[in-house]
């Protein structure tokens, strides 16, 4: 059976998360149901990142095989035909070596968060982005990010449900950058725990806030507690933005 890689982008505000569910519309089930709706092929897709409920995906990668070969456009144009209404978008498709896995190939993800710094409420972002009303110093913020960069235990910054054999990540990448009121978390790592990138958001803005001093991140993240973490930020700003191969 022919496989083919799928890059994807959707607003996750609607659905309850990438992976299925028994209580509501989810993005892989979207996307299964209009591949059968096109081919009549009834496909189990694996995504890269099994992004939450209300998290987006401005480049997701999945893979599926089909019971025979198609034009990757045609596999594109149909599906994107089928997935209307829902915000979903196909964006390229390339056919693959069976050996490709879109979850376990994976060699680093990135992913960005979204924080809007102003007291106006959001009329645009509205469920893309965290609108928070105090001033923020992203400075401080970038500094306290940087103890949380390398291989640590992340306990401090895991949901309990994590399902995770292992509370030890290695982070690539974590930085804060500010452009007038709009400020972006960038994360990268191979994988990530569950609530991982939200954790450690929320505990970051406690610091931008002045509530937290900039080494106190390093003690929440030697805590190893769940207890010392700060506020979880909603899933509205989260956006899986790219995966390496």
């Amino acid at each position: 059976m022919p496989r083919y890689k799928l890059v994807i982008e959707y607003d996750g505000a609607p659905f309850v998360g990438w992976q299925m569910q028994e209580n509501g519309i989810s993005v892989q089930g979207a996307i299964e149901a209009a591949v059968m709706a096109f081919c009549g092929d009834a496909v189990s897709v694996r995504g890269a990142g099994r992004t939450d409920a209300g998290v987006h995906a401005l480049h997701q990668v999945a893979h599926l095989d089909l019971a025979r070969e198609w034009d990757t456009d045609t596999i594109r144009d149909a599906v994107n035909a089928h997935l209307r209404p829902h915000p979903i978008a196909v964006l390229s498709t390339e056919a693959v070596p069976a050996t490709f896995d879109a979850r376990f190939s994976a060699l680093k993800r990135h992913y960005v968060y979204r924080i809007i710094n102003r007291r106006a409420p959001l009329a645009l972002d509205h469920a893309r982005a965290w609108r928070i009303a105090r001033p923020l110093d992203a400075q401080a913020m970038d500094a306290a990010a940087r103890h949380l960069i390398g291989q640590h235990d992340f306990t401090t910054f895991r949901a309990a449900e994590c399902q995770a054999k292992s509370p030890i990540k290695t982070l690539d990448r974590l930085d804060v950058e500010r452009e007038d009121d709009e400020l972006h978390v960038h994360a990268s790592a191979r994988s990530f725990l569950h609530h991982q990138v939200r954790s450690m958001v929320g505990s970051l803005t406690l610091v931008g806030e002045g509530k937290w001093k900039v080494d106190e991140i390093a003690r929440a993240l030697e805590a190893r507690d769940r207890k010392v973490c700060g506020p979880v930020a909603p899933p509205d700003g989260l956006f899986l933005a790219g995966v390496d191969y």
